[in-house]
């Protein structure tokens, strides 16, 4: 049985040409794992927004992910405070994680980022980078990098 992969995130792929990028990898990756996507409504912010309610719409995000995440699951949080690591590292955690039979999910949070719910549940909380991104573009480096991580781990020439 193929390898579970979903990935959890806060809001819609506004853009065609960062959708048509994930969908290529997304088909990529077929040859590899079942790869699922879920996409939780993003909460409307208010121009005046205090620590009180932004607590409350990272919650309210939370609770929708949480739903969609078993007890059994093994999750990445995407998080600016989470471990970076190199191509070949995730590719190493991603082989590791094979071996449990677990599936994995790769949570990405909305716009004022998680709630501590989600950090708590989280497995393991990895950074992509240092900068910003957008949570479209984010997804795309995502499943770029899972790709990658099975090209690696698969003796394939992508990652050269």
């Amino acid at each position: 049985m193929a390898k579970q992969i979903r990935i959890i995130s806060v809001g819609k792929i506004k853009e065609k040409y960062i959708a048509d990028g994930i969908a290529e990898y997304a088909k990529r990756l077929n040859a590899f794992v079942n790869l699922e996507f879920s996409e939780v409504a993003d909460e409307s912010i208010p121009d005046n927004l205090t620590p009180t309610a932004a607590e409350k719409i990272t919650g309210r995000e939370a609770a929708r992910i949480l739903a969609l995440i078993n007890d059994t699951d093994c999750v990445y949080l995407l998080d600016l405070k989470g471990e970076t690591l190199t191509s070949e590292a995730f590719a190493a955690k991603i082989k590791e994680e094979e071996l449990t039979g677990r599936r994995t999910v790769f949570v990405i949070g909305g716009s004022l980022g998680v709630h501590e719910s989600l950090i708590k549940r989280a497995n393991h909380r990895i950074c992509l980078s240092k900068m910003t991104f957008t949570h479209q573009i984010a997804r795309f480096i995502l499943i770029e990098q899972i790709y990658r991580a099975y090209s690696i781990n698969n003796g394939g020439r992508y990652h050269r």
